[in-house]
């Protein structure tokens, strides 16, 4: 515990936490955007989408050994934790560095900073914002303005709320966001970690470039997708024939 707290008290130790924090987020974004490509792969045979049968096998993950979702809110859980002590440890950081930087240099580092690099304290407010509606959204079903939610029914509840062209183009934006997001803090990962180096620097920033682009049009493929028509209706099935599955 008394190392813990030497580590969150230097500047190098936040910095540390911020980028392992932020790889955790990055992996789950990955795992995400993965799991949400489901609902591109059709139907079974009785008709049940493979992302709705996705959704029952992370709630039903670790079973028989685990009850039912408790694998699923232990994740929930460890990933809260992450995204909490990541915006406090940045927020300390910041405040850090604003109390230990003369004036004329913040304005000389600002006027060389990338925009996304600038604006890490607004989309990361905005992204925090995004994950409570997100989640009243999509995980409880507690804003039916935002499309008719019922629990169980993945493919369902995304063709409702994205064939309303405010929420879909909400969720773009927001998507766009996240790519600015991602593409600095993949790059300030690298550099925290060491791995950067003049003669891998072009690399990295175009992986970070790459990594981000391609996370968020994964995203912003499923909206687009259901508002272009492209995605077929749902079907009526029983809920009986997709926990059995």
């Amino acid at each position: 515990m008394k190392r813990l707290k030497l580590l969150f008290a230097s500047s190098i130790g936040k910095k540390f936490i911020a980028a392992i924090t932020g790889l955790i987020m990055f992996g789950f974004l990955v795992g995400h955007a993965g799991g949400h490509m489901k609902i591109f792969t059709g139907m079974n045979a009785d008709g049940v989408p493979h992302i709705d049968e996705y959704g029952q096998f992370l709630k039903d993950f670790g079973a028989p050994a685990l009850p039912p979702m408790l694998a699923l809110w232990g994740a929930r859980l460890f990933l809260l934790g992450a995204v909490v002590l990541h915006i406090v440890t940045v927020i300390l950081l910041s405040d850090q560095n604003k109390k230990a930087r003369p004036v004329d240099y913040v304005v000389k580092k600002r006027a060389a900073a990338s925009p996304a690099a600038l604006y890490m304290m607004v989309t990361g407010t905005l992204i925090l914002a995004f994950i409570v509606l997100h989640i009243l959204h999509f995980t409880t079903g507690s804003l039916p303005l935002l499309g008719a939610h019922e629990h169980g029914y993945v493919y369902e509840n995304m063709m409702n709320s994205f064939s309303i062209w405010w929420v879909s183009l909400a969720y773009i934006v927001m998507m766009v966001v996240i790519g600015f997001h991602l593409y600095h803090g993949v790059w300030s990962l690298f550099q925290t970690l060491g791995w950067d180096n003049p003669d891998r620097n072009r690399f990295l920033r175009a992986f970070a470039i790459i990594f981000a682009i391609g996370v968020s049009a994964t995203f912003i493929l499923i909206p687009v997708s259901f508002m272009s028509g492209q995605m077929p209706e749902a079907v009526e099935y029983s809920h009986e024939l997709l926990t059995k599955h």
